[in-house]
């Protein structure tokens, strides 16, 4: 993990995300904490990463969220070079389905 993010700051954000209990919680919280933008880029890479792991194209993906190619780029670097973050949620979420 990339150290430079391991601050206070953030430890107290992250601790204050594991605080909240339900998705209208979240949505209070991160309305207040994000511009609309900035959440809709968040939930922009998410979508991606989840499309780049069901082996869609860039272009399928580029086409149904918006997202740049570059951005599809990044978070495909970040599933196949990362700190197995997504993959973590993925495999939750999943077993959250079954």
């Amino acid at each position: 993990m990339n150290k430079k993010i391991r601050t206070e700051a953030v430890d107290d954000l992250l601790d204050a995300i594991l605080s909240l209990k339900d998705r209208e919680e979240c949505y209070l919280f991160f309305e207040d904490l994000c511009t609309v933008n900035e959440l809709l880029s968040l939930s922009q890479r998410f979508e991606v990463a989840s499309m780049l792991k069901d082996h869609k194209t860039y272009l399928e993906i580029a086409e149904k969220t918006g997202a740049s190619t570059a951005t599809i780029s990044r978070v495909n670097r970040s599933l196949n070079y990362g700190n197995d973050g997504y993959e973590l949620v993925f495999g939750r979420m999943h077993q959250e389905e079954s």
